[in-house]
């Protein structure tokens, strides 16, 4: 979806042609999955990370345009709010002191971004949800400039013939309508990407969905959402329902939401991209030139621009990813579960757990997917994004235990590991994963650390979001993980 897309209007005549091509796609993918050579793993990781833009008062500031072009960065990108932006970071190996030169990259990046911000009176954030946000700072008039978004919105409004509902049951309650899918554009988070080859597919997405539940239980970072404390990971909640394109209807008839967990095991990443095209209507039926039969034919490579557009448009939490680099075909299990934030050193920690337990999970010799129901994982994520560390999770041979339990005795363990068969020096692997622990012995997380400080300055709702966002921008910058402060 980080494709540009022109304005058009879409005929009936464009639906079957796309459905008919993505048809074709789905047939050549299927014949490159038995016959071509795809790049294979390599450990390298990459990693996209969403930012909010405040003013000084720290309130939302509708500036990215001005903003990205003060950066003046080609890694830098518009997000769906004219008050975000994103950065893409290219694959790097882990290897050695690589997990440290990468976190030093993304801070040199933000810092340098961060001056340029500041020269159009705005301020990057790293975190989950905006505190400040407030319903009046999102409508179709706050999407970002570029005509992809407005095409989009235009679209899942169709789908659905009415307004969003948002209702959200958590500490409070949230229960609104939206005009548009700007309320989306109040979830930033961190995308890990993870290549992998095509046998190995379903044993890394199937991990990968087993511990997003301890992902977020350990990450927390978005519990208000317009002044409302919800749940401690509410940008799950939230995701779901801004970009829902189902009315109450088809929702009673079990029909699948574009933002959604998945329903079983995978045994091919054929399955995904099967299900995608079987029962998903397309959002942007855009047709390119490209015949992707004749171009394997005569022994290229087909971008698949039907199939890729259609994918990008069905936000699964780990969601598949066909690329063409270097005129090589790859594939990478794109991780989605994770808030942005609160500083360099947690996304930096966030990323060695999840990339240190899947150089483990997805060989061990007994799955775990094959000892606990996909149901288990499904409800892990649910628990975890509304409670955090407080959470109970279910794990094979464990039970129903507390989150922190979880990640201390079992998780931490397997991903030391891992990071160890990734070849990441120890002290580095230590501090990192050091900081996940933290997290778990203190129970404090970034949602934690933001409910204790609105609740120490009381008084009115908005002033306390306020002042708690200036104090979390400026620890921030300080770079000392989220469990280490005070309150």
């Amino acid at each position: 979806m980080g494709r540009d897309v022109p304005v058009v209007v879409f005929s009936r005549d464009d639906r079957r042609n796309y459905r008919e091509k993505v048809h074709r796609c789905l047939d050549v993918f299927a014949a490159m999955l038995r016959e071509s050579r795809f790049e294979l793993e390599s450990p390298l990781a990459g990693l996209e990370i969403e930012l909010n833009i405040v003013d000084a008062r720290g309130e939302a500031a509708m500036r990215n345009a001005q903003v990205l072009a003060a950066i003046k960065q080609p890694d830098w990108a518009t997000e769906l709010g004219q008050f975000n932006i994103e950065i893409n970071v290219e694959p790097q190996d882990l290897g050695g002191d690589g997990a440290r030169l990468l976190e030093d990259d993304v801070r040199a990046r933000l810092n340098h971004a961060e001056e340029r911000a500041q020269s159009q009176d705005g301020h990057l954030v790293l975190i989950g949800i905006l505190p400040t946000l407030r319903e009046q700072d999102i409508g179709e008039g706050t999407l970002s400039a570029n005509p992809r978004y407005r095409l989009l919105n235009e679209q899942i409004f169709a789908a659905r013939g009415e307004d969003l509902h948002l209702c959200i049951e958590g500490v409070e309650r949230l229960d609104t309508h939206a005009d548009s899918v700007a309320p989306e554009a109040a979830c930033t988070s961190v995308q890990l990407h993870l290549q992998v080859s095509p046998d190995a597919f379903a044993a890394h997405w199937n991990a990968a969905q087993a511990i997003a539940g301890a992902q977020v239980a350990v990450a927390a970072n978005s519990p208000y959402l317009f002044g409302k404390e919800l749940h401690r990971e509410t940008r799950i909640a939230l995701f779901e329902q801004a970009t829902d394109t189902r009315p109450a209807e088809l929702k009673a008839q079990g029909v699948r939401p574009r933002v959604w967990f998945g329903e079983r095991w995978i045994t091919s990443v054929f399955d995904l991209f099967e299900e995608n095209v079987n029962y998903y209507p397309a959002l942007l039926p855009l047709c390119e030139d490209e015949d992707p039969r004749a171009e394997l034919d005569q022994g290229r490579i087909p971008q698949l621009h039907e199939l890729t557009l259609h994918n990008g448009t069905i936000y699964r939490w780990n969601r598949p990813v066909y690329a063409v680099v270097g005129g090589m075909p790859h594939l990478r299990v794109e991780n989605r579960v994770l808030p942005a934030g609160p500083t360099v050193a947690d996304i930096a920690a966030n990323a060695a757990f999840y990339y240190g337990l899947m150089r483990v999970l997805p060989y061990v010799e007994r799955p775990i997917w094959s000892q606990m129901s996909f149901q288990a994982a499904e409800d892990n994520l649910g628990a975890a994004a509304r409670h955090g560390l407080d959470a109970r999770l279910y794990w094979p041979g464990m039970g129903e235990v507390p989150a922190a339990e979880l990640i201390l005795r079992r998780l931490l363990p397997m991903a030391r590991e891992g990071l160890a068969i990734w070849g990441v020096d120890a002290p580095i692997a230590d501090r990192l994963l050091g900081i996940i622990e933290g997290r778990c012995l203190s129970g404090r997380t970034g949602a934690g650390w933001q409910v204790e400080r609105v609740r120490a300055h009381g008084g009115d709702r908005h002033e306390a979001l306020r002042a708690m966002t200036l104090d979390y921008i400026e620890r921030m910058h300080s770079n000392e993980p989220v469990h280490t402060w005070d309150v």
